[in-house]
């Protein structure tokens, strides 16, 4: 699924005597896969913050003397894609307020920030071309100015946001992190020494060598300073933890809601393998999330997996490229066929979705120029009918091809010998979480958080397979 983008990743972590800046940057690292457009880091030595932000990879944005300039017991990191707020520097997080003693990064989106709105503008303080995010700050900020503490200036907020975030936020001695009612983003706790880690995947927290402790629990607050640790109930939790988690965004080291993701996505492979059974000579994943999917079709159905399409690691992921042109160059440029494998084989091509169809069309050409007989689409996934708006950067509606073609006419465009998509059922069982604790969003067009205005964007007139 190269035509999704996930908004961000963030990683807060509190210990005096730890290199705290270093330990973010790492951190950071190993959530790249969340965001990669822009990076910052803040940190706190108790007596002003210290801030670096830049566009680009982490790996462009932070040289050494960067790291060793952000100076502090506390720290906060952020990782972006911009799905609100446009892509420029400016909005780059972590947000600072106006006399930079609090900083905030999220990951989320709010379909609706009317709520917030009205309440800056009965304080006379709203401000023009601010992010969700910068509304959600400048709202703390508020209340952090009338003298309050962070978790009570949170805890006045919290009723006013309505969507999907994780966030972690800090001033001078306290570290909070807070997760929405829903679960929807994920949010991980460690402990690192004596302090602690608040991550958006435990990836993050094993690249760190910290421990992982627990996620973090829809509706709650997280309260870290010099008493420990403290957690503040703010919401009945009520969970729809996003799907796409697991078929694509997490890392395959990450543990979400006790499930590693490697062998969920091994067990896409073996309920494909029970549902769809199309006469192939060998499974070929588009690499890397279909690679475990392959893993487990292959296990089950007996029919051996070959790596025939060879990954260009140094070419950026291609929904990164500004138009659908250059995403159709960078294609070619990321896959490798080998054609010695493919030629005068029947192949069954697995892949984790399917969204506008542009990039799938491409992959299905290559592989029968590289020699193929027969090409079989498998999807691990159902077709995705119905735009995201909690976090994730979905094409609109019209652009997504399941939204206004059948399977047939998908196939037909496509190029493939057959196309087949792993049901929902079988996409819920291979989670192993029950159906009313995920967010199904893009499949059902049932969007569990109210989209308030955002509900006229959405087409329901659409084909029934």
């Amino acid at each position: 699924m190269r035509d999704l983008k996930e908004k961000c990743g963030v990683v807060g972590i509190y210990g005096k005597g730890l290199p705290i800046s270093r330990l973010i940057f790492f951190s950071l690292f190993a959530l790249q896969h969340r965001g990669q457009e822009a990076s910052g880091i803040t940190t706190n030595d108790g007596k002003k913050l210290y801030t670096h932000k830049g566009t680009g990879l982490v790996a462009q944005v932070y040289k050494e003397k960067d790291i060793e300039n952000l100076h502090g017991y506390i720290g906060i990191g952020h990782n972006r894609y911009s799905t609100s707020g446009g892509g420029a520097l400016e909005h780059a997080q972590p947000v600072l307020n106006s006399d930079f003693s609090f900083a905030l990064a999220n990951n989320g989106n709010l379909p609706s920030v009317a709520a917030l709105q009205k309440f800056l503008s009965s304080k006379k303080i709203l401000k023009k071309n601010r992010s969700d995010s910068e509304f959600i700050a400048d709202a703390i900020d508020f209340y952090l100015k009338e003298g309050s503490s962070i978790p009570q200036a949170v805890k006045n907020v919290f009723p006013l946001i309505t969507g999907a975030f994780a966030l972690v936020m800090m001033d001078k001695d306290t570290l909070v992190a807070v997760r929405d009612m829903y679960g929807m983003k994920p949010l991980s706790l460690g402990k690192i020494g004596r302090g602690y880690v608040i991550a958006s995947e435990t990836c993050a927290i094993a690249t760190i060598e910290a421990k992982f402790v627990r996620d973090v629990n829809p509706g709650e607050m997280v309260v870290i300073n010099k008493n420990g640790l403290k957690s503040i109930k703010l919401a009945k939790a009520n969970p729809k933890h996003d799907i796409f988690e697991y078929v694509y965004f997490a890392r395959p080291d990450s543990i979400l809601n006790g499930k590693l993701i490697y062998q969920v996505r091994k067990n896409f492979g073996k309920e494909l393998a029970h549902e769809i059974k199309p006469d192939i000579d060998i499974v070929v994943p588009v690499p890397d999330t279909a690679t475990p999917v392959a893993i487990g079709y292959s296990e089950i159905s007996g029919i051996p997996m070959e790596m025939a399409l060879v990954k260009n690691r140094y070419v950026h992921r291609t929904f990164i490229e500004p138009d659908q042109k250059s995403r159709r160059n960078s294609v070619a440029l990321k896959l490798i066929p080998l054609k010695e494998i493919l030629k005068g084989k029947k192949i069954g091509l697995i892949d984790d979705s399917i969204v506008r169809g542009n990039t799938s069309r491409k992959l299905v050409k290559t592989l029968f120029k590289s020699g193929a007989k027969e090409v079989h689409f498998l999807v691990s996934s159902p077709p995705v009918r119905y735009p995201d708006f909690y976090g994730i950067d979905t094409p609109k509606q019209k652009e997504l091809i399941a939204s206004n073609k059948t399977v047939e006419q998908i196939r037909r465009f496509l190029g493939a010998t057959s196309l087949y998509f792993l049901s929902l059922g079988g996409l819920v069982k291979s989670i192993g979480l029950p159906k009313n604790k995920l967010c199904t969003s893009f499949f059902t067009g049932e969007y569990p958080i109210d989209l308030k205005e955002r509900k006229k964007e959405i087409n329901y007139d659409v084909p029934r397979n």
